[in-house]
């Protein structure tokens, strides 16, 4: 049966309403079908300190899946994994490989912590799904898995590596999205969207049907993108007619700019304490 019901409540972001914690990072927390998700941890204090604000017990999450491998959606996940200690890990096993960025020659780590890391090892095996393709936890749930970048215009939107010595560039191949369908169409939350927005959306099609867009929430990481990147994305998306786009974490300023002069009333920002139902 369809799900007939779905609430999304920004845990983490960069930005928050009065009396919450902004940081630089991301956290859903997912409602549907009797289930709880969180999706992504933020980096820091922000997600036991909003949660509790918030009236959102972690305990009771019955998931944890993360988006990627940065610091900043991963930073909390010993927290999230002692808070909910049944809860099974969703994530692709590239997860815990170093990561970095560089800029001027500076090489920084991005990467999964460490405390992170031995809290993945610590995990039953059991509760520690390591997967490579999509995820169907029903027909109108699911893990994109790994998203196939088809398009000659979207990159991963940074200097990734692998390495310090930027000998090895970072695809960033565990990126993947969370959709879920609901009777109105298809819900779809991001973290960074690493793999590009539109190769995310095409790969959401694919897995779930031509069902409309209702909804993207997330970060789409266009902060670095130029106006060519930008008006082929805008171009493209268009097709896709998104019903609502919530714009959170990485996105950008300019690209917010460009959604709204597009989308109008559709564009709304994220931000933590802020609720979506469908």
């Amino acid at each position: 049966m369809m799900l007939s019901h779905l609430k999304i409540t920004i845990l983490v972001d960069d930005k928050a309403s009065d009396g919450l914690m902004a940081e630089h990072g991301l956290a859903f927390w997912i409602e549907f079908g009797g289930a709880k998700l969180l999706f992504d941890t933020g980096q820091g204090t922000a997600l036991e300190a909003n949660a509790r604000t918030l009236g959102v017990d972690l305990s009771t999450a019955d998931m944890v899946a993360l988006s990627h491998g940065h610091y900043d959606h991963t930073g909390s996940l010993p927290l999230a994994l002692e808070q909910a200690p049944t809860a099974r890990l969703h994530c692709h096993p590239a997860v815990i490989k170093p990561r970095y960025s560089i800029r001027n020659g500076v090489a920084k780590a991005i990467g999964m912590p460490e405390p992170a890391r031995k809290a993945i090892d610590r995990l039953p095996a059991q509760q520690r799904v390591f997967e490579t393709r999509p995820v169907l936890w029903s027909a109108d749930v699911g893990l994109t898995g790994p998203i196939p970048r088809r398009t000659t215009f979207e990159t991963t939107g940074g200097p990734f590596f692998l390495d310090r010595q930027g000998s090895q560039p970072d695809a960033i191949e565990d990126d993947q999205a969370l959709w879920v369908r609901v009777h109105e169409g298809i819900v779809v939350v991001t973290g960074c969207c690493h793999s590009g927005l539109i190769n995310t959306l095409t790969r959401v099609r694919e897995l779930a049907g031509d069902d409309p867009i209702l909804a993207l929430i997330g970060g789409f990481h266009l902060l670095n993108a130029d106006e060519e990147r930008l008006g082929q994305t805008i171009d493209t998306l268009r097709e896709f007619q998104p019903g609502q786009l919530i714009l959170c974490h990485c996105t950008g300023d300019g690209a917010v700019s460009a959604l709204v002069g597009e989308f109008g009333i559709r564009v709304g920002l994220g931000m933590v304490g802020h609720s979506f139902e469908w």
